[in-house]
């Protein structure tokens, strides 16, 4: 079950400003980095559970995460049907991310009160997830879309809050595209934890680059 409603959910996005997304099939490896991500400050992870056994990760890194990392909300992401989402939910996944918008897996979110974040590209999809109780949409692949896209949407609905996925990264006129435009916060995963990071184990580089992104994302919005 949940640690976290989806409204602490959305809070803390909207605080911290980044959801890092990390997949890897190596649990070890992968409590290495959800403690670095920690220890930099993040107090979300999106685990992007793409891989075979992926359930099986992801049930140890949030029984990490619950012993050992008080405050770190985990979830997952890639999820495609309810099924999925609903198996996570039971291994305690504290919100789930979707590449597309379905109807589903609003459903069984909503009735467990778990956040959920739907990719949407367009006006009217974010209006049908909003609808369906969406609280943070996430815009995906965000590289296509840009930050115009989110000035655009936010004229006419100040209130819809959306988190970019996809062509985010840690540069500076990057982010502040982003956050200039309006965006609530962004998703950032090999932008971030890159493919060099996890060959080196570079644990403390990747610590010392979380903290510096949340800062900057700090001064970026103040």
């Amino acid at each position: 079950m949940a640690q976290y409603t989806r409204i602490e959910v959305a809070n803390v996005m909207k605080e911290n400003g980044m959801v890092p997304l990390f997949y890897h099939p190596d649990v070890e490896l992968g409590k290495k980095v959800l403690k670095a991500v920690y220890d930099g400050g993040a107090r979300l992870m999106e685990f992007t559970a793409r891989g075979d056994f992926a359930f099986e990760v992801f049930s140890e890194l949030n029984k990490y995460a619950i012993k050992d990392l008080p405050g770190m909300i985990l979830g997952v992401g890639s999820i495609t049907d309810a099924a999925a989402a609903s198996m996570f939910m039971q291994m305690g996944a504290n919100f789930i991310v979707t590449p597309s918008l379905r109807v589903d897996i609003a459903q069984v979110c909503n009735r467990r009160k778990v956040l959920w974040s739907p990719g949407c590209g367009s006006l009217t999809e974010i209006n049908a997830a909003e609808e369906l109780g969406c609280e943070i949409v996430k815009l995906f692949p965000g590289d296509l879309y840009g930050p115009g896209f989110v000035k655009g949407i936010k004229g006419p609905q100040p209130w819809t809050s959306i988190m970019p996925t996809g062509g985010v990264s840690t540069d500076e006129a990057n982010l502040k595209g982003w956050f200039d435009a309006g965006v609530t916060c962004v998703g950032m995963g090999s932008k971030l934890i890159s493919k060099e990071i996890l060959a080196n184990k570079d644990y403390a580089g990747l610590e010392k680059t979380v903290r510096e992104t949340l800062a900057l994302i700090k001064r970026l919005r103040a």
